[in-house]
């Protein structure tokens, strides 16, 4: 079963995440894909040199003074420690970034509101597909290419949007969101454990999902649409508990 895993930068502070990655990794090796975030390590080194991080529905408004920071932050110091930690666990993993060989080409969604934000459009499957059928774990960045620019350059591409866009490429039996919560909560505070997209939508428009849980209930809307066969939201543990988490569906879900 192919699974592509996006693992959010707070679930990566967790000491247990590359033993459960390699668990992971043991149960189906050359079926996973792992694509990152670390959205507050560069909200960190964004107010360290003066500037704040704003957000529209949980994507990230991006300059292009903030360009080269992401490149660095998430290409470079976020997936690099994934790659060693995973290798240091007898992992073979394998450093990519959405722009290495335009594995990820992406167009801007909205430059007045989000700058250079960009949404998925292509993925290159015979470049992924090389690094897996090689026996290789690929840890994806979600900085893409600028499919769209003359230049070239890279757009900022929400890690959920990156994780989905590859799934549906991979023809992807399950695209696992991971964050720092179970899954998905109601007004409640109590996890849903099956969620239909009809609902996800109330959710976020009541405001009950927001920012990045909104985020990931839009991915893996997108996703179910285009053929994935399952969507779940989950913790750390949710990677090698098939039954933890949210599970994101088509048709009706409970009530809320």
């Amino acid at each position: 079963m192919t699974r592509v895993v996006k693992i959010g930068g707070r679930a990566q502070t967790d000491p247990r995440l590359f033993a459960l990655l390699a668990e992971a990794w043991d149960r189906s090796p050359r079926s996973l894909c792992v694509v990152h975030g670390g959205g507050d390590e560069v909200s960190a080194m964004q107010r360290a040199l003066g500037r704040e991080a704003e957000f529209v529905g949980g994507r990230r408004v991006t300059s292009k003074a903030d360009l080269d920071l992401l490149r660095m932050v998430l290409s470079g110091v976020v997936n690099k420690r994934l790659v060693n930690g995973l290798i240091a666990k007898g992992v073979p993993a394998v450093g990519l970034s959405g722009e290495d060989g335009a594995l990820i080409s992406a167009e801007i969604i909205d430059a007045e509101s989000l700058g250079f934000a960009g949404r998925p459009t292509k993925v290159n499957l015979q470049l992924l597909s090389a690094v897996m059928d090689s026996g290789n774990l690929p840890v994806i960045s979600p900085v893409a290419y600028d499919a769209r620019s003359p230049e070239g350059g890279p757009l900022n591409v929400n890690g959920d949007d990156a994780a989905a866009a590859l799934a549906m490429a991979l023809g992807a039996e399950e695209l696992l969101l991971i964050a720092d919560v179970e899954g998905v909560r109601d007004q409640h505070g109590s996890m849903i454990p099956i969620l239909s997209v009809e609902i996800a939508r109330l959710l976020v428009h009541a405001g009950t999902a927001s920012d990045g849980m909104a985020a990931k209930l839009e991915a893996a809307q997108v996703a179910l649409v285009s053929g994935v066969q399952c969507v779940r939201i989950c913790d750390l543990d949710g990677l090698v508990d098939d039954e933890r988490g949210t599970f994101i569906t088509q048709s009706q879900g409970v009530a809320i």
